[in-house]
Formats: C-alpha cells, sequence, structure tokens
C-alpha cells in the first residue's frame, strides 16, 4: 500500500517537471500569440473610430454670408464646427442664424447647439433652439426639426413643439413664425402646463410679446383643468402672463368635483397672489344637488369654495 502512494507521488511530480519543461519551451509562441490579440484588439478600435470621422471636410469657426439673386443679404450663419459628408447633410455645431429684411436690417436670431444645411440650401434646426426676434423678444423651444425658409422669411416646424413660457410649458404640434414680427403660433393641438399645477387644453395658440406683454391667445374651444374643477369655454381664451388673468371666452361650463355646476359667459380665472377666483359680470347658472339659482353676476373662491352669487338672484331650493 505504502509502495503503491510512492508511486503515485512520483507520477505527480514528473508530471509536473515535464509540464513545466513545455511551457519553457514554448514561451515564445506564447506571447506572440499575446501581442497579435493585442494588436488585433488595437487594430478593431482604429477601425471603429476610423468609421466614425467619415466627414469630408471639417471648418472651426465657420462664417458664411447668403445672399439672394439681387444681391440682398438673406442672413448670416455663425458655427463653432462645419462638418461635409458625401452622403450627409452638412453639420454644424453650436449655431447662430441671423436673418435680414428686405432693407438690410437686422431680423430674427436663432441659436442651437446643433443643425443641419441640405443641398437644397434649406437650414434645419434640432434639440433645445433660442429665438431672438428684432425687438429682442426671447422665445425659447425643444424641437426635432425647426427649418429657416429664407427667402419668405419664414420660420416653422412640422414637429411637436416645446415651448418654455413664463409660469408654464406649452406642448404644441408644431410652430410658426415671420423673421419681422415678435408673434408666434404654435399649430395643432396645444397643452399649457402652469406651474400653479393648472392644465390647458386648447388648438392653434397664438403667442404675443409686443409692448412687453405676453398674451397667449386662442380662438378655439379650451378647457381648463384645476384641482377641483374643469372649465369649458366655447369660444377659446386669452391669458395674460404678466396679470396672471385668464378670460374664458364664450358660453362657459364650471364642473366642481362635488357635483355642483355653473354655466355663464366670459369668466375671469384670477390667479394673481397665488389664487383662483372664477368672477363673470354675465348671468350665471348655478346648480347643486339640492339647489337651482339664476344670477346676474358671479365670484367663486376656488381655493375657499366660497361662492357669492349677486344682481338679481332667484333661487329654487329642493
Amino acid at each position: 500500500m505504502a509502495a503503491f502512494q510512492i508511486r503515485k507521488i512520483q507520477s505527480i511530480i514528473v508530471f509536473i517537471i515535464v509540464l513545466i519543461a513545455i511551457l519553457w519551451l514554448f514561451q515564445d509562441n506564447i506571447a506572440k500569440i499575446s501581442v497579435f490579440q493585442k494588436n488585433t484588439q488595437q487594430f478593431d478600435t482604429t477601425k471603429e473610430e476610423t468609421k466614425d470621422i467619415t466627414y469630408l471636410e471639417k471648418i472651426d469657426n465657420f462664417l458664411i454670408k447668403e445672399y439672394s439673386k439681387e444681391q440682398l443679404l438673406l442672413h448670416t450663419i455663425e458655427a463653432d464646427t462645419y462638418y461635409s459628408y458625401k452622403n450627409s447633410p452638412v453639420q454644424l455645431l453650436n449655431i447662430k442664424l441671423t436673418t435680414y429684411d428686405e432693407v438690410g436690417q437686422k431680423g430674427v436670431v436663432l441659436t442651437s447647439n446643433r443643425a443641419e444645411i441640405l443641398k437644397s440650401g434649406e437650414i434645419f434646426f434640432n434639440g433645445k433652439v433660442n429665438i431672438q426676434s428684432k425687438n429682442d423678444i426671447s422665445h425659447e423651444i425643444n424641437t426635432e426639426s425647426l427649418i429657416v425658409l429664407s427667402n419668405s422669411g419664414q420660420i416653422k416646424s412640422n414637429r411637436e413643439v416645446t415651448y418654455l413660457g413664463e409660469n408654464a410649458i406649452i406642448h404644441a404640434q408644431g410652430m410658426e413664425m415671420s423673421n419681422n414680427d415678435d408673434t408666434m403660433s404654435l399649430v395643432g393641438d396645444v397643452i399649457i402646463e402652469q406651474d400653479l399645477g393648472g392644465v390647458i387644453t386648447s388648438r392653434n395658440l397664438f403667442i404675443s410679446h409686443a409692448d412687453g406683454k405676453k398674451h397667449y391667445e386662442s380662438k378655439e374651444r379650451t378647457i381648463y383643468r384645476s384641482k377641483d374643477n374643469t372649465i369649458n369655454a366655447e369660444m377659446g381664451m386669452d391669458l395674460d402672463m404678466n396679470e396672471n388673468l385668464m378670460e374664458l371666452l364664450g358660453k362657459v361650463e364650471v364642473l366642481n368635483s362635488s357635483g355642483s355646476k355653473m354655466n355663464s359667459y366670459n369668466l375671469i380665472v384670477d390667479q394673481s397672489n397665488g389664487g383662483e377666483v372664477y368672477k363673470t359680470n354675465d348671468s350665471t347658472h348655478y346648480q347643486t344637488q339640492v339647489s337651482d339659482i339664476l344670477a346676474k353676476r358671479m365670484h367663486y373662491d376656488a381655493k375657499t369654495k366660497k361662492v357669492e352669487l349677486m344682481g338679481g338672484v332667484l333661487g329654487v331650493y329642493k
């Protein structure tokens, strides 16, 4: 038994000695294989980097001026970096585009971190875009694609637009603006998310910052939703962001979560000082589960839930 164990141990020792000898003989080949693998990895990495750098031309501190057929300056384009590609649009990084009107006066200035120039000459802005009008009115939007049409003096987008307004974020299906105007139209379905918590849904919103005012206006059916109330207005709304006043136009219906309902016309929602007060000087029909009241004027504090009906009040109680 002891002799068998000794032979086993001797066999293991011989195997180890043989293995060491084999490794010593082929150590150069093993090193070459390791180096080859490393070089192959480096080649693959370089190949990937080369694939990323496929532009034909790169220009830093790029500047170009475009003129009309009548040699009138249409716009200037400045960019930190210009890339041209064989089968893709020109890419511009950190771009500033300045438009000019027919008499050479500066119009709208657009800035963005990225833009593309197509072979047709159209310029597409991507991502976060700041639009500064000729009267230094600033509009900040986010969109996948915004196009500048130099010949017509129009700026527009047919993609979803997010407009960063005063005390609100506005979502729309597109936008249009003129180079020579301070106004902007957000087209299609519009959702206004107020910082105070209210949500307004409408269509085709007109934004005017002329004369220091900040008016958002729509002539189409509008719905305002707050914590406890939903207001439907048939003729649209006019929102004054400076005063935090919103006028809901035409026939108006106010639905409260308690089940009460008011019908009136041309309702003002006063959100100044953090409040929420509904008031109108038009005839009002107020209904609850136990009352039916007609009045000539109405004042309702949505925070305290206090309703004041005034002028020729006529009520029926169940």
